[in-house]
C-alpha cells in the first residue's frame, strides 16, 4: 500500500511511526528539513522536502499510484488544496485535517466531488474524548466499541483495590461473577507495556486496562477500589476551539459549565455563542479567582489552554482543592507517558487522537475501529471476521496468537461475549483485540 503524508508535524509523525511497524510504502512531504531528517533517522519512511501542493513534486513521488493521500499540515486551506490536487492526479483516497465546523457538519456541499473523501478535526475529536472521560468518572481512559456494548477502560490501582498483589488468575477466580478481561498493564518506571498472563501480578499504582461488556461496568468499580460518582459541575480553563466545543457538548447533556478565558475579546465572543455556559474573563492561574468561582464545588476541571504546562499545573491546583476529576490537554507527546506519575487523572493530546483516527483508514483485515490508549504505545482494534478467516479455525486457546496481543471480547448478533479460551470465533463476529505494534501484521493475517 502506497501512502503519502503531507505534513511532518505531530500528526504526521505519529502516523509515520505507526506505519513504520509494517511494510507500507510511506512518503512524507514537508518544508522543514530538520523534521524530515529526524524522521529519516528514526523511521523507515521516504521523505521529500518541498511544497505538497506542487503538482511537479506530487508527480515525482508517484501520486498517480498512491492508495492514500493524507494531508495533515497546520493549515486547513493547504490540506484542502493538497487533497483536491492529489485526487485529480490519481490518488485513490484522500483524508484531510479540517478544523472548520461548517465543513465537518455541512450537508449542503458534497466535498467528495472536490476530492476530499474524509475530513477529521483534532479539536472535535478531543472534545468528544473529554466528554467520554467525564461520563466514566473513575477511569482515566475509556474507549467504546459498538456504542458502548464493549468498553476498554483504564485506571490506576490504589491501595483500596482488592486486585493489588493478586495474580490475574487469582483475580478471575475471586471475582468469577464479574465479566472482565485485563488486556494491558503499564507499570511505573517500566517502559514496556505488559500483556498480562495468568501469573502476572497486579501491583500498587499499576495503570491497568480492562475490556468490559456494558453490563459489567458497575461491578468493576469495587474491583478497582473506587466509587462511581456523577459529574455535574464542570470548570473549563481556556476558550480555545477545544474548550468551546467541549462546553457546547457538555451543555447539550445538561452539565453546568463555567469557562474561564483570559482574552477579553474572545471571552465576549464566547459569551455570545455559548448561551448556556457561564463565561468568566480572567486568568485561570489566579488562585483567588478560582476560589471566587467556587473551584472546591466543581466535580471536574478541564484545562485546554494553548500552553501544556499551564494546563498541567492548573489541574494539579484543582486537584489540591478537592476536584475529583481533572483533564489536561497537552501538545507535547512526551507528557502523555507521565500522567500517572504526576497525579492528573487524564492527559490527552488532540494530534495523537487524530492520528489514531486516521490510522484506521489504513488498516487491513476487516478493521472496523481503531483506538489509541493514552499511556501506552499500542492499539485496540475491532475486527469484523471474514468467512474462512484463520481465526475461525480453532478455539481461541489453540490459535497461534502472538504473545504481544490479547483478545478483549466478541460481539455476536448484537450481544457482548467474553473471549475466553474455549470460545470459537465465527464468521461475522466483531472481535476486540489489544495489540502491541510488533504484532499488528501477524494479527491482521489471522483475520484474513
Amino acid at each position: 500500500m502506497k501512502i503519502i503524508i503531507a505534513g511532518a508535524g505531530d500528526v504526521g509523525f505519529h502516523l509515520a511511526k505507526l506505519l513504520s511497524y509494517e511494510s507500507q510504502d510511506t512518503y512524507i512531504i514537508d518544508f522543514d528539513g530538520d523534521k524530515l531528517e529526524y524522521l529519516n533517522n528514526h523511521l523507515d519512511v521516504i521523505t521529500k522536502k518541498g511544497d505538497a501542493t506542487s503538482i511537479k513534486l506530487l508527480k515525482e513521488i508517484g501520486i498517480d499510484s498512491a492508495d492514500l493521500l493524507i494531508a495533515v499540515t497546520e493549515s486547513q486551506n493547504t490540506n484542502f488544496t493538497i487533497s483536491v490536487i492529489g485526487k485529480s492526479l490519481g490518488a485513490k483516497k484522500t483524508i484531510a485535517r479540517i478544523d472548520n465546523p461548517e465543513f465537518l457538519h455541512n450537508c449542503e456541499v458534497d466535498f467528495t466531488k472536490f476530492g476530499l473523501d474524509f475530513m477529521i478535526s483534532p479539536q472535535e475529536l478531543a472534545a468528544n474524548e473529554i466528554k467520554m472521560l467525564l461520563n466514566q468518572s473513575s477511569f482515566n481512559d475509556t474507549v467504546q466499541f459498538e456504542s458502548g456494548l464493549f468498553n476498554v477502560m483504564g485506571t490506576e490501582l490504589s491501595y483500596k483495590s482488592p486486585l493489588v498483589d493478586l495474580t490475574v488468575k487469582e483475580a478471575k477466580q475471586k471475582f468469577k461473577n464479574v465479566d472482565f478481561i485485563t488486556i494491558a498493564i503499564k507499570r511505573e518506571n517500566v517502559s514496556q507495556t505488559i500483556i498480562p498472563r495468568g501469573d502476572t501480578v497486579y501491583n500498587l499504582d499499576d495503570q491497568v486496562y480492562f475490556s468490559v461488556p456494558n453490563y459489567s461496568i458497575k461491578d468493576l468499580y469495587p474491583i478497582i477500589g473506587k466509587e462511581q460518582f456523577n459529574i455535574k459541575n464542570v470548570m473549563i480553563l481556556g476558550g480555545s476551539s477545544v474548550g468551546e466545543k467541549t462546553a457546547r457538548h457538555l451543555c447539550e447533556d445538561n452539565f453546568k459549565v463555567k469557562l474561564i478565558e483570559k482574552n477579553k475579546e474572545k471571552a465576549e465572543a464566547l459569551a455570545e455563542t455559548l448561551c448556556d455556559t457561564l463565561i468568566i474573563n480572567g486568568d485561570g492561574r489566579d488562585l483567588e479567582l478560582l476560589e471566587e468561582e467556587n473551584i472546591r464545588e466543581m466535580d471536574a476541571f478541564i484545562a485546554v489552554t494553548g500552553n501544556s504546562e499551564t494546563n498541567i499545573m492548573s489541574c494539579l491546583v484543582a486537584k489540591s482543592k478537592g476536584v475529583k476529576k481533572t483533564i489536561a490537554l497537552v501538545e507535547n507527546m512526551d507528557y502523555i507517558d507521565i500522567s500517572q506519575t504526576i497525579g492528573i487523572q487524564s492527559l490527552i493530546n488532540k494530534k495523537l487522537i487524530a492520528a489514531s483516527n486516521i490510522f484506521k483508514h489504513i488498516r487491513k483485515g476487516g478493521i472496523l475501529e481503531l483506538a489509541n490508549l493514552h499511556n501506552i504505545d499500542a492499539e485496540v482494534f475491532e475486527f469484523e471476521v471474514k468467512p474462512n478467516a484463520k481465526v475461525t479455525e480453532k478455539p481461541i486457546r489453540d490459535l497461534r496468537f502472538p504473545r504481544e496481543a490479547v483478545f478483549g471480547g466478541i460481539i455476536r448478533d448484537g450481544k457482548a461475549l467474553m473471549s475466553y479460551g474455549d470460545m470459537q470465533i465465527q464468521s461475522g463476529d466483531k472481535v476486540i483485540v489489544f495489540c502491541l505494534p510488533e504484532a499488528i501484521s501477524t494479527v491482521e493475517k489471522l483475520f484474513k
